[in-house]
C-alpha cells in the first residue's frame, strides 16, 4: 500500500503502531483543556488530522479496550468509517457508560483507527431470491445464543 498522506495541525506526532503486528493506531484527543464527559453523555472529540486515503481503502475508528474495560468510555459509532475522499478533521465520538465522569486530556489516546481495503457493490433488482437451509431465520433462529 502507498503512504497515507497525512496533514498533522495537532501538537502530537503522527499515528503509528504500537508493535510490529498492530493492526490499529492510536488517535489522540488535541484539545486545549480536558474535557469531562458525564456518564451517558457523549462528545466529539478532536485529533488535529486530516488526511488522504487512496481509493478503495477506508479508515475504521475503534474504541481501546483498556478505556471501555476500566471506565466504560467507548466509541459511539463503533466502528466509524472515514471514506477517502473525505478530507475534514478525524473526530472520535466518545460515550462514557461508566458511572464516574471521565477526563479527556490532550495527547490522550482515546481509540485506535484501522486502515481496511473496502469494494462498493453493485445491485440488480430481482423478483425472488433463492432458497437455503437457513430461510428467513434471524436473530436466535438456531436456538443458541
Amino acid at each position: 500500500m502507498e503512504p497515507i498522506r497525512i496533514l498533522n495541525k495537532s501538537r502530537h506526532g503522527l499515528p503509528g503502531y504500537s508493535t510490529p503486528s498492530s493492526a490499529g493506531m492510536d488517535l489522540r484527543a488535541n484539545v486545549d483543556e480536558p474535557v469531562v464527559i458525564k456518564p451517558m453523555e457523549h462528545v466529539l472529540v478532536p485529533t488535529g488530522l486530516y488526511m488522504a486515503l487512496p481509493e478503495g481503502y477506508e479508515a475504521q475508528v475503534r474504541p481501546r479496550s483498556g478505556l471501555a474495560l476500566k471506565y466504560g468510555v467507548t466509541v459511539l459509532n463503533s466502528p466509524g468509517t472515514i471514506d477517502a475522499d473525505y478530507r475534514g478533521e478525524i473526530g472520535v465520538i466518545l460515550v462514557n457508560l461508566g458511572h464516574e465522569d471521565f477526563v479527556v486530556r490532550d495527547g490522550e489516546r482515546i481509540a485506535q483507527m484501522v486502515i481496511a481495503r473496502y469494494e462498493q457493490a453493485g445491485f440488480v433488482g430481482v423478483e425472488t431470491l433463492d432458497k437455503t437451509e437457513r430461510g428467513e431465520g434471524g436473530f436466535g433462529h438456531s436456538g443458541v445464543l
